[in-house]
């Protein structure tokens, strides 16, 4: 026994030693400004900088060697501190913050932290992805894209920057067409990668640049390059659906198991694509490598960047959410002049779950839109059970017999691997299901993807049924069902319900012997058609899943002075173009389309429709396109009536309430009216860092670290930030906010009203103005408490223009007496 010991403690003692020094991705970042906003000051390096925030001429002898002294200064820092061969650096950040990510111990990085000329020191943490007929729904086809030259030209010459999953380039979405073919972009200056295996560059025109990130991956372990590919192919389906989405070509039959369901297309189907892989397969992605991407995004000059993509949990140790790499990256990103936007999350309904945060960054969330899939199954008891089956039907004015999974065993001893779920057709009977409707059961191996409707289906056609029902006998709360496409008549009863009758009827109708063995299957039934969506005014609504407001300024989740989400867009059932390469939804493996969920959806809707107003109004800032979509939003749907928004009832059972900003921010998009604003409130770098530095909590160092620049501009108050959205998290008695409006129209004189609900009065001063094309105004808004509910009261600023422009914007405060 004491061998044995004498053995054990050194393996013990080698253990803990191996845990203690196990290496960790850490993002370091440094004294000395960024090439976005270097204005000189060393010797023998002239200024990168301008005065504006604007795109800098980044392969210029100016920025390149620049870029390369930073660089050099990251690697004679590392090789001073860690001896050669126990540090990896993975990356330079160079041109949006000056910085560095490496795999060290976390010793190595303690030193690092105290190193002179290092600001801050972060370890590395997850992010994941937050996962047609909406140019239809959104009126592109006869509003907006004819402005625009038609949808041949819609986008022209703008390039989306998608840092996603990568692309599948042989797609038809993605597919350069000979008779109108891309010219080159010289604004652009990304690379393409070439296929290792293929040896074909994944460009063609549309696709302008392609490269992948995965340094952060490989050094965690992560990676794996037999199924996460190391290039900017497609292994997931998600880049792709996003891709196609926003800047997809037009026309592109939607079909799958022999069917059509319609023609998808991108929001902006002329618009460039550039892909920034830096998400996988199996884990999501780390915020080291999507800020690799997005830094190397803003060097080649892209317009927009599109971010289905949200941290797992904000980094530990900065003290505010506004303010980390990944965020001040984007800060950096939007000094540039692109546009971003972010999905805001899929943590819906529930309160304050948003993963994007920051005023330079547009948070879209997920709209339900006026599609339904619907289906039915018609039993022979004359019951008819509604469900979901994207299907053809069975033969009209015929039954067919039901057999349940269980009852068709070849061999019961299978019971062991779930038959009832109908994923292995070997362990069935062919001879008695055949010409039959197959019997399934709906279980938990659904919700966490070990099973799938696909595999059902082609169970069921492979032992010849005539078709396939689904039942879910229980069901968690919030659980969501989508409808899957599938080549023979299929439905998936939703509702426990009417599950519970058609399991009645089913054992009522088959007779058994005293062992239970099925004497006779006598229940019939009938599948419908459900190929056909309904189309709904009841929208759009707010998804279930789409995260809510408040908006949080800090990570003890105190309430912001700023409204989030910004905007609403479509984001459930979305049909667009997939990789067969994908794994990440198992009812589309091998697919070539995908209609899928989330508000990775919703993003790419308003990046492609950005693109649209950037092409044209090209001289118009981030800001400016994001005013111009967000106060020409509607909160309406289309019948008129106020949007609701998809909640849980006390019983935990879906149902709808009135939305409120905190679900829906400014409203939904409306194309049409954002190419046309009339007014725009306008911002720039010095408002978010006014923004920042008069937010409370934040250390005025912590700004420093990050942009560079000192407080010495503020704004007295975060809710006179001059967004298209008032938010006054803590009101007490009275407080005036300030916005200044400027004209990009012909001159027009507004009408100004305000109005809230009666726990708060509003008053907008001045009552009407004014404005010459180009001129700008002050606009001021005091809010008073009247009585304090100990809830948020809504309400908004509508200024009518005499030549018919309409601006809206959103008022969300809380009172207090002190």
């Amino acid at each position: 026994m004491k061998r044995i010991q004498g053995l054990c403690c050194p393996i013990l003692v080698l253990l803990v030693l191996l845990i203690s020094v196990k290496a960790e991705i850490y993002i370091a970042t440094m004294e000395g400004e960024p090439v976005i906003s270097y204005r000189g000051g060393i010797p023998g390096f002239e200024a990168t900088a301008v005065d504006t925030d604007e795109k800098i001429e980044t392969d210029s002898e100016l920025v390149t060697s620049y870029a390369e002294h930073l660089e050099k200064k990251h690697d004679m820092l590392l090789g001073e501190l860690f001896e050669h061969g126990t540090y990896t650096k993975l990356y330079s950040y160079r041109h949006l913050i000056n910085g560095f990510a490496v795999h060290v111990s976390p010793q190595q990085a303690e030193t690092l932290r105290h190193a002179p000329g290092v600001k801050s020191v972060e370890r590395d943490w997850k992010v994941r992805r937050l996962t047609t007929h909406t140019p239809q729904f959104l009126g592109l086809p006869t509003g907006v894209w004819p402005t625009g030259g038609g949808f041949d030209r819609a986008g022209e010459d703008i390039v989306i920057g998608f840092v996603d999953s990568g692309i599948y380039p042989h797609h038809p979405s993605f597919a350069a067409h000979n008779r109108d073919p891309y010219g080159p972009v010289p604004k652009y200056r990304g690379k393409c990668e070439v296929d290792p295996d293929t040896k074909r560059k994944f460009c063609n025109g549309k696709i302008i640049g392609a490269q992948h990130f995965a340094e952060a991956a490989k050094a965690s372990g992560a990676f794996n390059p037999s199924i996460d590919f190391a290039s900017p192919l497609d292994g997931d389906g998600h880049g792709s659906h996003t891709a196609a989405i926003a800047a997809g070509n037009n026309g592109i039959p939607v079909r799958m198991h022999g069917y059509e369901f319609g023609k998808a297309s991108g929001m902006a189907p002329r618009a460039r694509i550039a892909v920034y892989k830096a998400l996988y397969r199996l884990f999501g992605g780390f915020v080291a490598d999507v800020v690799a991407a997005i830094d190397q995004a803003a060097h080649d000059g892209v317009d927009i960047l599109s971010l289905s993509v949200g941290p797992n949990s904000p980094p530990a140790t900065t003290k505010t959410t506004f303010l980390n790499p990944f965020d001040a990256t984007l800060l950096a990103a939007v000094k540039a002049g692109i546009f971003v936007a972010q999905a805001g999350g899929n943590g819906g309904p529930f309160p304050k779950t948003l993963v994007s945060y920051s005023p330079w960054i547009t948070s879209v969330a997920a709209a339900i839109d006026d599609r339904r899939y619907k289906n039915h199954l018609t039993l022979g008891n004359g019951k008819i059970l509604t469900g979901l089956g994207l299907s053809p039907s069975t033969r009209p004015n015929r039954t067919y017999t039901l057999v349940a999974a269980n009852d068709v065993l070849l061999d019961s001893s299978v019971m062991k691997f779930s038959p009832s779920d109908c994923q292995r057709p070997e362990v069935l009977n062919k001879k008695l299901v055949e010409g039959n409707i197959l019997l399934c059961g709906y279980s938990f191996n659904f919700v966490v993807g070990t099973a799938s409707i696909k595999k059902v289906s082609q169970t069921a056609k492979s032992l010849g049924a005539a078709g396939f029902v689904l039942a879910v006998e229980s069901v968690s709360p919030g659980t969501k069902f989508d409808p899957v496409p599938s080549g023979i008549p299929g439905i998936l009863i939703t509702d426990v319900p009417k599950s519970m009758d058609l399991i009645d009827y089913y054992n009522i109708s088959t007779p058994r012997d005293w062992t239970g063995r099925v004497k006779s299957f006598d229940a019939v039934g009938g599948i419908g058609n459900g190929l056909m969506p309904i189309l709904h005014k009841s929208a759009p609504q707010v998804a279930l899943f789409s995260a809510r407001g408040p908006n949080i300024r800090d990570y003890s989740f105190q309430d912001a002075d700023l409204l989030k989400p910004d905007i609403l867009a479509p984001g459930a059932l979305i049909w667009a173009a997939w990789s067969p390469n994908g794994t990440d939804e198992a009812n589309y493996v091998g697919e070539g389309f995908a209609m899928i969920s989330g508000t990775s959806m919703a993003a790419p809707h308003i990046a492609g429709i950005a693109a649209l107003i950037k092409q044209k109004h090209p001289r118009w800032s981030p800001a400016a396109i994001k005013s111009a979509l967000m106060t020409t939003s509607t909160q309406v749907d289309r019948a008129g009536r106020p949007l609701q928004a998809q909640q849980y009832s006390e019983t935990e059972a879906m149902n709808l309430v009135k939305a409120t900003p905190f679900d829906y921010g400014s409203g939904h998009v409306n194309p049409r009216a954002a190419l046309d604003p009339g007014l725009i409130f306008d911002a720039g770098y010095q408002d978010y860092l006014g923004f920042l530095c008069t937010t409370p909590g934040i250390d005025v160092h912590e700004i420093k670290n990050y942009t560079h620049c000192p407080c010495n501009y503020t704004m007295g108050h975060p809710s006179n930030f001059n967004t298209p959205s008032i938010t006054v998290s803590h009101l007490v008695k009275t407080q005036v906010v300030t916005r200044t409006v400027t004209n990009v129209a012909e001159e027009e004189t507004y009408v100004i009203r305000a109005r809230m609900q009666p726990s708060i009065a509003i008053e907008a001063t001045p009552s009407a103005m004014t404005l010459r094309p180009g001129t700008s105004r002050k606009l001021t808004v005091s809010l008073t408490v009247r009585s304090v509910t100990g809830t948020y009261s809504f309400g908004e600023i509508t200024m009518k223009g005499s030549r018919g422009h309409k601006v809206k914007i959103p008022v969300v405060a809380m009172g207090y007496w002190r």
